[in-house]
């Protein structure tokens, strides 16, 4: 059985803080992306060295598929908050 670690709860804390809107803020779209972003990460990581865990594949494509839909509606919602995440997280769009 592969041994997929979910994002550890330290990491997934320090994503939070780093991304949040306000101190009690830990579901907004910036937050939910970073960490999508991070799982999308470490799931690319262990497919590189498995690549016949179809699983594996199945969650990756349903992350990425979430993160671009709540990229979509951040920029639908907030275009400069859009373009900070995407800067921030070194992504393409």
């Amino acid at each position: 059985m592969s041994n997929i670690d979910t994002t550890s709860s330290q990491t997934k804390s320090k994503l939070i803080k780093d991304y949040q809107r306000s101190k009690a803020d830990v579901g907004s779209p910036e937050v939910q992306i970073a960490i999508l972003t991070a799982r999308i990460t470490q799931v690319s990581q262990h497919l590189k060295t498995r690549k016949k865990d179809k699983m594996a594949q199945r969650g990756l494509l349903q992350m990425v598929g979430k993160r671009r839909r709540l990229l979509a509606y951040l920029e639908s919602r907030n275009s400069e908050a859009y373009k900070k995440i995407l800067k921030q997280l070194n992504l393409r769009r």
